[in-house]
């Protein structure tokens, strides 16, 4: 009882230093370091343990080769998206679907989606996508808050669709096979993405002055003349994206290499993209330093979330958890439900990395004990983090498409964007609802690829 009273506490001492705006990673270390005094005793003894268990967790993890993969994955998207690749490919979409109505903000869905298999991070998807959608919709005649609605709301599609950062630090956290969830995504990825271009198809019906429906022909003519991405820019941008999505995840899934050595291959094609596409040696090195700002803030966290895992371990947190959960009398799928309401909780205040890290080694043993497959509920698991992070008042992912339209529309309402999105937030729930109901959509092909798995 007394060690379930410290993980009371330390949880207690997490979310409020959390709050008060103490970075995670250093209130993790906080709370670490005061349970290990509390547990092992106020004394030089209890010091030392805490330095022995730092040092210990943080070598096992850096030293880790898996470890590599998010910095090589990140490096591989950020050649590809500031190579213009991302830009030709959006704009060409677009010309295809020249005849559908809402087409704009169809090809923003679809972009994001074919985005999403070259770089592991939504936040990256919402920055890019702004900058280079928003400003096609509104010379369009887009009603703005649509037109960041269909980019807040489809850039989830990032974290989702692998490679993903969140399903690389999933599999770490839980000890599963990243190939596997890398394979498990790609299902559900699709399906959200063919029901997010259903509703602009239904808004573009019901609705057409929300996609530009009362713009006369004349204006229409004077908007695609700017179209100026040529055919033979579009096609190689194209095929440089599906061969990096070929030979990086082809190679994992298909055994040729893991899943670390397929990122290095990844960021190795991206850079020969990045090249064919001139791009600029200082291009080169702004795209290595971004990927040193966003990697190893991560690997912080996860050195500091692993030394929390294992002072919870050490109060007997996790088992108490897991009985009150199990022994609540309620049904598996309500206690998956109070699960999704916790992460959308969560992803109001705090970023997916950080959610996932304070949750993922909790509630994946519990899901398995209640009879779900491992694999599909961490897909659930990522579609609820990542909707928590278009909910209001502080979901991150709307704040970053409010951040880089800032300077094109300054005067854009956030609660404007948050309204927007909610078709989309409502969109994944129906998601996550139909992957508990039938994991097969997520566990399909992981079957499939890893049938020894």
């Amino acid at each position: 009882m007394f060690e379930v009273n410290i993980a009371v506490l330390l949880i207690v001492c997490l979310i409020a230093l959390v709050a008060i705006g103490v970075h995670i990673a250093i209130a993790l270390g906080m709370t670490s370091a005061l349970g290990i005094f509390l547990v092992t005793g106020s004394d030089i003894y209890a010091f030392r343990t805490v330095q022995t268990m730092l040092a210990a967790t943080a070598y096992e993890a850096i030293r880790d080769f898996v470890f590599a993969v998010i910095p090589l994955f990140l490096l591989m998207g950020e050649f590809i998206s500031k190579s213009g690749t991302v830009t030709d490919v959006y704009r060409g979409i677009n010309r295809l679907l020249r005849r559908l109505p809402g087409r704009l903000a169809i090809a923003t869905v679809l972009g994001n989606a074919l985005f999403s298999f070259v770089t592991g991070v939504s936040i990256a998807s919402a920055a890019t996508f702004s900058r280079i959608a928003y400003p096609e919709m509104r010379r369009f005649g887009y009603h703005p808050g649509f037109a960041l609605g269909s980019v807040a709301g489809s850039s989830c599609l990032g974290m989702l669709i692998p490679p993903s950062v969140l399903m690389i630090v999933w599999g770490i956290l839980t000890e599963q096979s990243i190939g596997q969830l890398f394979a498990a995504g790609v299902l559900p990825g699709l399906m959200l993405m063919t029901m997010f271009i259903a509703y602009v198809l239904a808004m573009a019906i019901i609705k057409p002055e929300v996609v530009g429906g009362n713009m006369t022909k004349d204006q229409q003519v004077e908007a695609e003349e700017d179209d100026d991405v040529s055919t033979t820019q579009f096609f190689i941008s194209l095929f440089g994206i599906v061969a990096v999505v070929v030979a990086v995840l082809g190679g994992i899934w298909f055994g040729v290499f893991s899943p670390t050595e397929g990122a290095g291959a990844g960021a190795f094609i991206g850079l020969i993209l990045a090249l064919i596409k001139g791009m600029r040696f200082k291009e080169f090195i702004a795209a290595i330093l971004s990927v040193g700002r966003t990697s190893a803030p991560i690997l912080l966290l996860l050195v500091a979330a692993s030394l929390y895992s294992r002072t919870l371990a050490m109060t007997g947190m996790a088992n108490a958890i897991e009985s009150l959960f199990i022994g609540s009398g309620m049904e598996p799928w309500m206690i998956i439900g109070v699960m999704v309401l916790i992460w959308f909780a969560l992803g109001m205040i705090i970023d997916s990395i950080s959610i996932m890290l304070l949750t993922a080694a909790i509630f994946s043993p519990i899901a398995v004990k209640l009879g779900f497959d491992p694999i599909a509920f961490a897909i659930v698991a990522i579609i609820a983090i990542e909707a928590g992070l278009l909910t209001p008042p502080f979901g991150l992912l709307v704040y970053t498409v409010k951040s880089a339209i800032s300077d094109i529309d300054p005067n854009m309402n956030v609660m404007t964007i948050f309204k927007s999105s909610t078709p989309y937030w409502i969109v994944m729930l129906i998601g996550m609802v139909l992957i508990v109901k039938y994991p097969i959509i997520a566990s399909y092909l992981p079957n499939l690829l890893f049938p020894s798995g």
